[in-house]
């Protein structure tokens, strides 16, 4: 479209708007029907460390969304003179699982707990054992159940349980409502029935700790819809939640709430069965959609649910790149004392490029980039952590490899599983997030650590919240099946670069994963010895 073909959009609400409340932005995309960005905005922000849980004040989650929507409506106005009055659709996406739980006055009983949190592991045990299915940490139903063994005393008042996303949504819409997708991680999903599994439900009830409240699990969670399905529309009070101007008008349908693991695969067009997409970020997951049952029960794969109600097998890793943008950020105030400042896409341009002249196996340098605790390495509490040896080859290309490969190491560790175990394999991964807006190296680097061809898109770096913004454009033409539509309207000419492992550089990865695996009980250690600080700074 053109600037007036756009600005008659934007004045008959023939647009789409997508919110994604990640782990470190609250990011917000308007396309036009031709699925083209045409404005953006963001707000930055941190998860909290307090009293031993890992949360974000909901407070902040809509100063975020109204400081993202202001800006995207303000880049509206500037670029096509146009006021944001009357939005087509609107869909909300966002880190997924947690647990966020209320009365029945709508009131938060507990501060979120959110993906991060590793306080659940008796509880996933029970209900793996129970279920013979996997239950990871982060799910709500982990939650939930390790809330009940603690016997907390909010439990008893509990009205509704549901994700960020689904919360976000019910305040916009008044609805409590889930996307399949994010509903796979507050309690497991019968594929046939596209709901939650019923036999699981009524083990779940007669549990002798659950028996004693008086709610009952399936009144408790959100409804259950598919990528296309009308999920209510925006009300007043939720058009004045986005714009405390008052110009945006209520009535916008609303897509079903997902989780950001169901945009990047929108984003990457990987819902049809036998494709897989890898998301980087704070933390990293990859998916893998299925054609057939895994063989058996794996404690490091999760099964989630495309937005369309497909099985996929979900490798979550809870640190990525925290560990990466510390480092970054001391590479900057170093130039700062220099007097060179360095804006944030050039600072990572010449740190990964450098990486380019490193030793294929980061010259035996080892680092951990465990911000968080990480389920896959069965590393409870995070203690980011550099090692070396005395006569390892120290240098700042082989230190920015060691980065690299600590990033990706817990995702290799569990993409391993996949590949070995279940012979299971893609011909090619789609990659997406912030680590690949440098070209080339973070992604040849993934492609030696996983031995798999992995294609970059353009879009790559919009990722979640444009991927949301397309599944609120399908809820207003859903005539196709989602892959379908996505094949056929979305991404009919996708820019898309492609890279093949390099033989030298999955030796040495191999070289390093084995160092990282020999040097993990260091990393137990640190956790054991070194305590956690709250974030409680003394003035």
């Amino acid at each position: 479209m053109n600037l007036i073909e756009t600005s008659r959009a934007i004045k008959d609400g023939h647009i789409s708007l997508g919110i994604e409340l990640g782990s470190t932005q609250i990011k917000s995309v308007l396309i036009t029907d031709d699925f083209n960005t045409i404005a953006s905005g963001y707000y930055v922000w941190e998860n909290q460390y307090k009293d031993g849980v890992w949360t974000y004040p909901l407070q902040q989650v809509w100063d975020g969304i109204r400081e993202s929507y202001k800006q995207l409506a303000a880049d509206v106005y500037s670029k096509y003179h146009q006021p944001l009055i009357n939005i087509g659709s609107i869909g909300v996406s966002a880190m997924m699982h947690g647990y966020l739980v209320f009365s029945n006055s709508g009131d938060l009983l507990t501060p979120f707990r959110t993906w991060r949190n590793n306080l659940t592991e008796a509880a996933t045990d029970a209900l793996t054992d129970l279920f013979d299915f996997n239950i990871p940490q982060r799910w709500c139903i982990a939650h939930l159940y390790q809330a009940i063994l603690n016997k907390e005393a909010h439990v008893d008042s509990i009205d509704f349980m549901t994700t960020l996303a689904g919360y976000v949504h019910w305040r916009l819409s008044g609805e409590k409502f889930l996307g399949i997708g994010d509903a796979s991680g507050a309690f497991p999903i019968d594929e046939q029935t596209g709901d939650y599994d019923a036999v699981f439900l009524g083990m779940f009830s007669q549990l002798e700790q659950v028996k004693t409240y008086t709610w009952n699990i399936r009144s408790i969670l959100p409804k259950v819809l598919k990528a296309g399905q009308p999920a209510g529309y925006l009300t007043e009070e939720g058009a004045r939640l986005l714009d405390e101007k008052g110009t945006l008008t209520a009535g916008s349908v609303m897509a079903p709430p997902e989780g950001d693991a169901g945009t990047g695969m929108v984003a990457t067009n990987s819902v049809r069965k036998k494709t897989g997409n890898i998301s980087v970020g704070t933390s990293a997951f990859s998916m893998v959609v299925l054609d057939k049952p895994l063989k058996k029960v794996h404690r490091d794969i999760d099964i989630v649910m495309t937005p369309d109600g497909s099985p996929v097998a979900m490798v979550h890793t809870n640190n990525c790149s925290s560990d990466i943008n510390a480092w970054a950020d001391i590479f900057k105030q170093f130039a700062g004392r220099l007097g060179i400042e360095l804006q944030a896409d050039k600072l990572y341009e010449a740190l990964f490029l450098v990486a380019a002249k490193a030793r294929p196996d980061a010259g035996s340098l080892v680092n951990y980039s465990y911000l968080s605790g990480e389920n896959i390495t069965k590393m409870p509490s995070g203690r980011p952590l550099f090692v070396r040896t005395a006569n390892c080859e120290f240098n700042l290309a082989n230190f920015i490899l060691a980065q690299l490969y600590a990033a990706f190491a817990p995702l290799k560790i569990g993409m391993d599983i996949l590949t070995n175990e279940e012979q299971i394999r893609t011909e090619v991964l789609i990659a997406q997030g912030g680590l690949f807006k440098t070209p080339i190296i973070a992604q040849q680097t993934l492609a030696n650590a996983l031995n798999t061809p992995i294609t970059v898109m353009k879009t790559a770096s919009q990722g979640g919240p444009w991927g949301m913004a397309v599944l609120a454009a399908y809820v207003k033409k859903n005539d196709l099946r989602l892959e379908d539509f996505l094949d056929q309207k979305v991404f009919e000419n996708p820019e898309t670069l492609t890279l093949n492992p390099e033989p030298m550089g999955v030796a040495g990865c191999k070289q390093f994963i084995d160092l990282y695996r020999a040097g993990l009980s260091i990393e137990h250690h640190a956790v054991d010895m070194l305590t956690e600080k709250q974030q409680n700074p003394v003035s």
